[in-house]
């Protein structure tokens, strides 16, 4: 029984890194414009379905293909944001009706272009087992965790170290304060967009390289992200790695000791605790190093 429930938490760590590469782009933008890019969850799965073409048409390994998902979908978020831009009035919420629209039509031509069947990686080099002690799991799971951990550790240096980190988040502070001081905030709310797009590419291969994906899974992509952000606190970027972590770990004891039906049950209750209890996240509302 011991040694079930450590493989569950090391499974649930290592699930929940793939989370945390999910929803970091997610609350960048969120952090950055106080909007929630509904179609972000689509733009990991446009990057999932660029390395799969490039593995399928060409036998690419996946971890080498980061950088043509990185094109399309960096392409894919400026598009994103030139449309949010164009609007004047009630940003927030217009802003998600719109990119609630961009999410259809990327399922949408996910349909069109690779029909709705169930795709994975056939990289042996990612599905070999890797045991370490008396746990396992599979190269690339161990792979993306530590590419997460460096990712957050990058993006948390970036935003508190940089000039252009620290003007991200004077205009998440005040904009127009942000505008007087000499910052224009259009470009630096789409050096945000493509951040995300950027760690939305690595997210998607990571995402195909350890799980399956199919063009309905953009929209339950959205909402894990979106939960983590709440959990993390906005603006917290260690907290999102944390309350990744947590929501792997807690869905994991979910299958291991009960079943893997209440697997998303279980999560969405973690987050309406964390709600009711500490309205700003585990890790407070702030834009400063935590």
């Amino acid at each position: 029984m011991t040694e079930l429930l450590l493989q569950a938490l090391y499974s649930g760590a290592l699930t929940g890194s793939s989370y945390a590469l999910i929803a970091l782009g997610l609350a960048l933008v969120f952090g950055a414009m106080k909007i929630i890019n509904l179609a972000h969850g689509e733009l990991v799965l446009l990057a999932a379905y660029v390395a799969y073409s490039l593995e399928a048409g060409f036998g690419v390994n996946p971890l080498l293909t980061i950088p043509a998902a990185m094109l399309v979908v960096c392409a894919a978020t400026s598009c994103t944001y030139l449309l949010v831009s164009l609007i004047r009035r009630d940003r927030e919420l217009n802003s998600m009706l719109l990119t609630y629209g961009v999410a259809i039509m990327l399922t949408n031509v996910a349909l069109l272009l690779w029909k709705g069947d169930i795709r994975s990686t056939k990289s042996v080099w990612m599905q070999d087992s890797v045991v370490v002690g008396p746990l396992y799991s599979a190269r690339g799971e161990l792979l993306f965790f530590a590419i997460g951990v460096l990712l957050i550790t990058a993006l948390w240096a970036w935003l508190n170290h940089t000039w252009a980190g620290r003007a991200l988040r004077a205009v998440a502070s005040n904009r127009e304060a942000a505008r007087l001081m000499g910052i224009d905030p259009r470009r630096v709310e789409l050096a945000s967009f493509l951040v995300a797009g950027v760690l939305a590419s690595f997210a998607g291969v990571a995402l195909y390289s350890v799980s399956v994906i199919q063009p309905g899974l953009g929209a339950s992509l959205t909402i894990k992200a979106f939960v983590i952000t709440v959990l993390a606190g906005l603006g917290s970027i260690p907290g999102v790695l944390v309350g990744a972590l947590l929501l792997g770990i807690v869905e994991s004891l979910t299958t291991t000791l009960a079943s893997s039906a209440l697997q998303e049950l279980t999560g969405m209750l973690l987050f309406l605790v964390v709600l009711f209890v500490m309205p700003n996240g585990l890790f407070g509302n702030r834009w400063r190093p935590t």
